[in-house]
């Protein structure tokens, strides 16, 4: 394979531009003709500008970002660039590895943040995550070690989504799957939802989930976004309807990951707790809802604050806890500061955060 001559990043790392970031893909060969052809559409087409930029080097030892989100050119093509956020400014490649560096952060995990639900429109759902897919590996492939992938599946259409992971996971070699934590009135643990976690859990794979909004909870508050508060109670919602629902205890395999340090989820323990040992679920839960929640992972991403990383640390153990920023909406720089001035972690527990959690999930990134 020849290196790639030419990448571009564009969008802001600024958190109070809430800009996402894009990248040009190269024209670095990639696993065959027949992948090739499925991104040749987007991949000719980017309005993209090319600039050069040197190849990235292999991961050294460093920070592990699980939550860090890329716009792929073609939903920006398919829905216009203000759909998400307006992204407009320049970032090249050279320039966000450089960031990276400065931060110690060695890799990052793309996916796909759910702004404008660019996947609800159902004739448009299965050909936009394949493009979306692809870009990602293709990134990740050009830049070994840098970039790794979380790929989207395009629910609810669930024959759809198996055959998303079965390429994503067998072809692209995805690091995990990336789904949202509810798709129109269904939140996962649906028993819609089985297949997709029945071969989650046969493939023992990762699973990356991130906050969504429910046809239910739409502009529930005149000019309070649904990110501020419907989002981490869509997280919320989420755990509990895999722990309550049986989905988690049928699909131990799956090693799920919630973002947002699981929303409102620490603060209701006391009430799920309770619920749990009710005499409709206590055979459910025979060490508690804590102990079953303990068990899922979480990441840091716009929880850095004393409060809520109390509360999940107190929750779950510090084995449990992930690195993330949510780039572009916040950067490694907020969250590395955030996290040590806190208060709540050791040295020691912030070298777990940073990268050893992750490990056991993303065994490639190793050194």
């Amino acid at each position: 394979m020849r290196k790639p001559d030419n990448k571009l990043f564009t969008g802001l790392a600024k958190s109070d531009t809430k800009q996402h970031l894009h990248l040009r893909p190269s024209r670095r060969e990639f696993m065959g003709s027949i992948l090739l052809a499925g991104a040749g559409a987007v991949l000719s087409s980017s309005p993209l500008i090319a600039q050069s930029a040197p190849a990235a080097s292999a991961a050294k030892a460093g920070r592990i970002d699980v939550h860090y989100h890329l716009v792929p050119p073609s939903l920006i093509q398919a829905f216009g660039a203000q759909r998400f956020a307006n992204a407009a400014s320049n970032w090249t490649l050279d320039q966000r590895l450089m960031d990276m560096e400065r931060n110690g952060v060695a890799t990052v995990v793309c996916s796909i943040a759910p702004q404008g639900d660019p996947f609800a429109d159902a004739s448009k759902a299965v050909q936009l995550t394949r493009e979306c897919n692809e870009y990602f590996a293709r990134v990740a492939t050009d830049y070994p070690g840098r970039f790794g992938v979380f790929a989207s599946a395009p629910l609810p259409n669930v024959d759809a989504a198996l055959r998303e992971i079965d390429y994503a996971l067998d072809t692209l070699k995805a690091d995990g799957i990336a789904l949202f934590t509810s798709y129109g009135d269904k939140w996962l643990g649906d028993p819609a939802f089985n297949p997709i976690f029945e071969e989650l859990n046969r493939r023992k794979a990762v699973l990356f989930t991130h906050p969504n909004t429910a046809i239910c909870c739409k502009n529930l508050l005149p000019n309070i976004g649904d990110g501020t508060i419907e989002w981490g109670t869509d997280t919320t919602r989420a755990i509990t309807n895999l722990l309550f629902s049986g989905t988690a205890a049928r699909c131990p395999n799956v090693r799920m990951t919630f973002s947002h340090g699981g929303g409102t989820m620490p603060y209701l323990v006391e009430r799920l707790e309770a619920l749990a040992h009710s005499p409709k679920f206590a055979s459910q839960f025979p060490a508690g809802f804590a102990a079953a929640a303990g068990k899922f992972y979480y990441d840091t991403a716009w929880t850095t604050n004393p409060e809520a990383m109390s509360a999940l640390s107190k929750l779950v153990p510090i084995s449990q806890i992930l690195f993330g920023t949510d780039f572009p909406y916040l950067t490694a720089a907020d969250q590395l500061k955030d996290l040590k001035d806190c208060g709540v972690f050791s040295g020691a527990d912030l070298a777990k955060i940073d990268s050893q959690n992750a490990l056991p999930l993303l065994p490639r990134f190793r050194a």
